[in-house]
């Protein structure tokens, strides 16, 4: 049994705690509030690599690091707050925040409807408590469920949070520990959960102290695009599993999240006889509250679900679909996509349109047949944070086709019975761009933003010299502050009328007796020419119909739909709704038994 390292607090103090296979001596050196050293005290080596102490009266508030042998005091990995950032000492914390709602019993996969939020340009303040302030806005939108991307500490004031290096901290240019809990807290009150983005593939490369205490924690057996992979082998290091273990159980006991999203677990590298995956998943599971796991994984793999016990996968190919038909675009992975119809209906019946044939891109089978996974395990969106930040210049779908077919695919989205993810601001159709950020130090910033720039060096629109140069740089403030959200223009035409289609669909979402009870198996989906597609879904004698037009010119009013209904509008994306105009979407609805 691996124990918990770190400091944690008893009835007499604190514990501290840390395994080093370097050390030969381990000591926890004591700082005030302005970082200045007051004391060091000797940790006692307990064996196989642990040294520990308990120091009686170190309470709440008491700031610290550790020091191995004669060297430089080092950040605690596993320090639960570093409010200096990940160079500077851990703080202390007591874990007595009060819970207000503590009847809130989670919701089942198949109510989420998930925003995806970044804490830092959510609001202009980019707190913690700005964002629980903007939570009643969600609720009235109609969304069920909250997802941070990571709050993770990571090095500087801003960034994505996918560098993340001290995965016990959050991040404290955000707020407090407890300010965390009570936007979590706040949500559940009104009937929201929320969701947490981790990132258990790679640590970041600034700040990521693990290896000073021992390098076990990594492995050159596996390398991943960001260097040594972590290791999870339990023959050889079973510390890096534990952290990930206890780190989810910390976010979901302590913090009361209702889940976490699991970023790009197709790196997430592991030879033991039980995945790191699957561990994961048996240890969730015996938590209370029915908390769930949803994977970030292109391969397509259904056993993420039915073997690991993962919940839900992100199933990217709608999203890739999708924008392919509305932009043409052809760069990158969007070479395996064409812009037709029919494959965005094979996509929408298969879950996923690769289900084992060749990817041009990767060339070489991609994918498994999902039949096996209901239609809430697989998430869908027309866009996320990584479809819109890792463009070159941050650009939303709206903003890349025009707002009617914008609002034509959205209606699409959310009809469908998958679980729909939506990226904050897409809801009114944002102006603002999502960049790449980061707040690096001087050096390793400079290779950063070289790095972002020659991604896109095979890139058509970059292919003459110097061409690049436009891309913003990920270093400036600037970049960081054009991607806040821009909440005076969810009063303001044209996004005030986008924003009232989202509550509309997200309304009949909740409450329609079809569309609240969501089954691939009471699906259908096909094309009427290679411009329109229709989905027909129902429940018992109920009957809903979505027709999505494309790109045919002449209006639609008598369409082959199914016999011996009577079909009536119940919603279009344009004005009227009686027809069915080009770049449009048409919600019918009927009741009875088909002929």
């Amino acid at each position: 049994m691996v124990p918990r390292l770190g400091a944690q607090p008893t009835e007499r103090g604190c514990c501290f705690r840390l395994w080093s296979t370097r050390a030969r001596r381990a000591g926890v050196v004591l700082y005030d509030q302005r970082g200045q050293e007051t004391a060091e005290h000797p940790l006692t080596p307990k064996g196989d690599g642990i040294f520990e102490t308990e120091l009686a009266g170190a309470q709440a508030g008491v700031r610290y690091k550790f020091r191995l042998d004669d060297g430089p005091p080092l950040p605690d990995p596993y320090a639960r707050y570093l409010p200096d950032g990940v160079h500077g000492p851990a703080e202390v914390m007591s874990g007595s925040y009060s819970w207000r709602h503590t009847d809130w019993a989670g919701l089942p996969l198949e109510r989420l409807v998930i925003y995806e939020l970044h804490v830092g340009t959510f609001t202009p303040e980019g707190t913690f408590a700005a964002a629980r302030a903007h939570l009643p806005y969600l609720a009235d939108l109609g969304v069920s469920a909250v997802e941070l991307m990571p709050v993770a500490a990571f090095p500087g004031q801003r960034g994505w949070g996918y560098d993340g290096v001290a995965h016990f901290a959050p991040h404290a240019a955000y707020g407090t520990p407890d300010e965390l809990r009570e936007l979590v807290d706040a949500a559940h009150g009104l009937g929201m959960a929320v969701l947490l983005d981790v990132v258990y593939n790679h640590w970041g490369p600034d700040g990521n102290y693990l290896s000073a205490y021992s390098p076990e924690y990594f492995t050159s057996a596996h390398k991943t695009p960001w260097g040594d992979a972590p290791n999870f082998d339990q023959a050889h290091s079973a510390y890096m599993r534990a952290y990930v273990l206890d780190n989810a159980r910390y976010w979901l006991e302590e913090f009361r999240f209702d889940g976490l999203r699991l970023d790009a677990t197709h790196s997430i590298q592991d030879d033991s006889p039980q995945h790191i995956l699957a561990a994961l998943a048996e240890r969730v599971k015996a938590l209370p509250g029915g908390k769930l796991l949803i994977a970030e994984d292109e391969r397509n793999l259904p056993r993420l679900v039915t073997d690991y016990g993962l919940d839900a996968v992100w199933a990217d190919d709608f999203h890739h679909q999708v924008h392919v038909l509305l932009t043409r675009e052809h760069d990158g992975y969007y070479a395996d996509y064409r812009p037709e119809l029919v494959d965005l209906a094979k996509t929408i019946h298969g879950g996923w349109l690769y289900q084992g044939e060749i990817s041009p891109h990767l060339d070489r089978p991609r994918g498994e047949p999902a039949t096996a996974l209901e239609a809430a395990s697989l998430v869908y969106c027309i866009q996320n944070h990584d479809q819109v930040g890792n463009r070159a210049f941050g650009e939303r779908l709206n903003q890349l086709t025009s707002l009617d077919r914008y609002r034509a695919v959205s209606a699409l989205l959310l009809f469908l019975p998958y679980t729909p993810l939506l990226f904050m601001g897409q809801e009114w159709a944002a102006s603002t761009p999502f960049l790449y950020f980061t707040d690096h130090h001087a050096e390793l910033g400079a290779q950063v933003t070289a790095g972002r720039r020659s991604e896109f060096c095979h890139f058509q629109a970059f292919s003459t010299p110097g061409s690049a140069e436009a891309i913003p740089d990920p270093q400036a403030l600037a970049t960081f502050a054009a991607s806040r959200l821009d909440w005076h223009e969810t009063g303001q035409a044209p996004y005030s009328q986008v924003l009232d289609l989202y509550r509309q669909l997200l309304a009949l979402r909740r409450s329609d007796p079809v569309l609240s009870n969501g089954s691939r198996e009471r699906m259908t989906v096909g094309t009427l020419a290679p411009d329109v597609l229709w989905v027909h879904r129902w429940e018992g004698a109920e009957h809903r119909l979505l027709l999505l037009n494309l790109g045919l010119e002449r209006p639609l009013a008598e369409l082959a739909m199914p016999a011996g209904l009577s079909w009536r509008p119940l919603l279009g994306t344009t004005a009227g709704g009686q027809l069915l105009p080009m770049h449009s979407a048409l919600l019918l609805t009927a009741t009875g038994d088909p002929a």
